[in-house]
């Protein structure tokens, strides 16, 4: 956890940041939110570059490579440098590579991530953090936004402070479920992979456990009910959370093209893939690193 007092995380940031000068460049989107960075090959992420990308992520929850041509194998052996991978229970995955899920929206699959929210916040220790590869993308659109909650919780008024912290709220994957019908799951598959993952409570405002910063922790596909309140008190107060991911302040959006990648921090952002591409072609892969509990 970072330190405190006079010296605190933008300060270790900032000398971070003159460390970090050596190995690569990066070109920040906005003031709080996502940076381009230049110079690197991830074919060859070495430890001391892996360690410097990590320091990078935690001052800008989202880091963006352009012209990184690295297969699927070569991006889970990337993600594995930060971690133990993840497989994920109902997206497809690449043959032969369970930790690499494959995304893909055309004519005949209209997209539909376009709801802000964090990565399988309904697992009891979600992902820490994601590298998303375009392989094949429109020619315009299909833009990623991403949002840093720790803004967001920065800027609600206290009295709402006062009235989340310390609070759970219900998350659940039942959002899931007409994925998994689609993909042509009977009735009792689709069950069967629910009951796999029961309903989890997590605090709704999370910290950091690297940089101790107090992020918002409530995302509109997951996020059902808030624990001990009564149900239309408890979806007035989620609807008003939800909302603060888009204030555009807090966020910054990604133009793809093929080879770039979005590598982001989940316990710090949430993101929106924006669906106005149909009926071209978007295809995505995803490699999604183990986290752990929020608290």
């Amino acid at each position: 956890m970072c330190a405190t007092g006079s010296f605190g995380w933008e300060t270790v940031a900032v000398a971070r940041h003159e460390m970090l000068k050596d190995l690569f460049s990066l070109d920040p989107l906005t003031p709080a939110i996502g940076a381009v960075v230049k110079g690197v090959d991830l074919r060859m992420p070495g430890r001391e570059l892996c360690d410097a990308l990590r320091q990078a992520l935690l001052r800008w929850k989202v880091l963006f490579f352009y012209d990184n041509a690295i297969t699927a194998a070569e991006q889970a052996d990337l993600a594995r440098q930060f971690g133990e991978l993840e497989t994920h229970p109902v997206v497809p995955h690449v043959p032969g590579l369970p930790e690499v899920s494959v995304i893909i929206h055309d004519r005949d699959s209209r997209g539909n991530q376009n709801m802000w929210h964090s990565d399988v916040t309904w697992r009891p220790e979600p992902s820490w953090g994601s590298i998303l590869r375009a392989v094949e993308v429109p020619a315009v659109g299909g833009d990623t936004l991403f949002a840093d909650m720790g803004a967001a919780y920065d800027g609600l008024p206290a009295a709402l402070k006062a009235r989340i912290d310390g609070r759970h709220a219900v998350h659940e994957m039942g959002y899931l479920k007409a994925i998994m019908r689609n993909q042509g799951m009977s009735r009792k598959e689709v069950d069967e992979t629910v009951r796999k993952f029961p309903p989890f409570e997590h605090p709704m405002v999370r910290t950091h456990p690297e940089t101790g910063r107090k992020t918002l922790f409530v995302n509109a596909v997951f996020t059902r009910r808030i624990v001990g309140m009564e149900p239309a008190q408890s979806s007035t107060l989620l609807n008003e959370l939800f909302a603060r991911a888009a204030v555009p302040e807090y966020q910054c959006r990604f133009r793809w093209r093929r080879n770039a990648i979005a590598f982001w921090d989940n316990r710090a952002t949430q993101h929106y893939a924006v669906s106005d591409y149909w009926p071209e072609r978007r295809h995505m892969e995803r490699v999604s690193i183990v986290g752990d509990r929020p608290y």
